[in-house]
């Protein structure tokens, strides 16, 4: 009788050690989750991870959710300290155009090739803005600025060879000014360079719709174009086009993880992600920030970066952000 009761006990033991593990791919429980954003706060990619957090925690309540920053290097010193955490099932990052470009504008040794792409999440427009006390009252003073000295507009925005970097030289290139003369201040996150806009330290800023909408609604900052087809509702900015530059890019966001995960951990974390992807509270802030929901999982999204990174590869070498 003894025995039988101690053999209960050591089941129950590890029944409870085995459900606690939090170990790589766990899908419940006290398993807790951590969410890089490779940028400074008040960024694009701090956003979404927050967001994320917060729709997570509604998604899945037994789940420890932790976002942290890693700012630097559009993103390549995060990717750098994601590739050592190989295997490893509780960890995302996120990720979006910005990054690939930074990977060559950077010469990063690691590549997107060493993660496990879990989702595509959102696209969202540029927005071009200035000071509200800037003389620019249109895309068009801007351009006429930029023919005359392109070295006396500033323009910040996120990191080299991001997406606003990116936006800038298009810009230039659809004026008729050379996109290696733009004088592009790069930040590291969208905190930063809105910072440099409100102290009226640049000329002009260019980021995602979300990080400045609100901004401008105050009156802090004025809309010079948006760089959507068709305008931004509840955003009083022409597009680029009706402003006379034939501009148009959307930025896009989502999550990888670490490369060499086992089979039952990449779907762990796919089938996380499409559960925050489905929550009240994920679809609420999509529609808040006006992000576009772009929603991708698994090879469909595997493709879609091999696809973005030859594209990408092709604008920066064209600008010349890239030797």
């Amino acid at each position: 009788m003894r025995l039988r009761v101690f053999a209960a006990v050591l089941a129950a033991l590890s029944v409870t050690a085995v459900s606690g593990c939090g170990g790589p791919g766990a899908s419940g429980g006290n398993a807790s989750l951590r969410i890089m954003a490779p940028a400074a706060a008040g960024g694009g990619w701090d956003q979404t991870g927050r967001t994320a957090e917060q729709a997570l925690k509604t998604a899945d309540p037994g789940r420890k959710v932790e976002v942290y920053n890693v700012p630097g290097a559009g993103g390549t010193i995060g990717l750098a300290q994601l590739a050592g955490e190989k295997g490893n099932g509780n960890l995302l990052m996120t990720m979006g155009l910005v990054m690939v470009g930074a990977i060559e504008q950077n010469k990063s040794k690691v590549t997107l090739a060493e993660t496990t792409p879990i989702a595509k999440l959102t696209e969202e427009y540029e927005i071009v803005v200035v000071p509200a006390a800037s003389p620019f009252r249109t895309l068009a003073d801007m351009v006429a600025a930029w023919k005359a000295d392109p070295a006396k507009v500033s323009v910040a925005g996120g990191s080299a060879g991001g997406t606003d970097h990116i936006v800038a030289g298009l810009m230039a290139k659809a004026a008729g000014v050379d996109p290696k003369q733009v004088n592009y201040i790069a930040h590291s996150g969208g905190g930063e360079a809105l910072n440099a806009l409100l102290g009226n330290k640049v000329s002009a800023g260019i980021s995602g719709v979300g990080e400045f909408a609100e901004h401008v609604k105050s009156g802090k900052l004025r809309a010079l174009a948006v760089s959507s087809g068709s305008r931004v509702a509840g955003l009083d900015a022409p597009t680029m086009k009706e402003g006379g530059l034939d501009v148009e890019l959307a930025n896009w966001r989502g999550f990888v993880a670490p490369g060499g995960l086992a089979e039952a951990a990449a779907k762990s974390l796919t089938d996380l992600v499409t559960k925050m992807h489905d929550s009240q509270p994920w679809k609420e802030a999509v529609a808040k920030n006006g992000w576009i929901d772009s929603f991708q999982t698994g090879p469909q999204f595997a493709e879609y970066l091999k696809s973005e990174e030859t594209k990408v590869k092709g604008i920066i070498a064209e600008m010349g952000l890239v030797s």
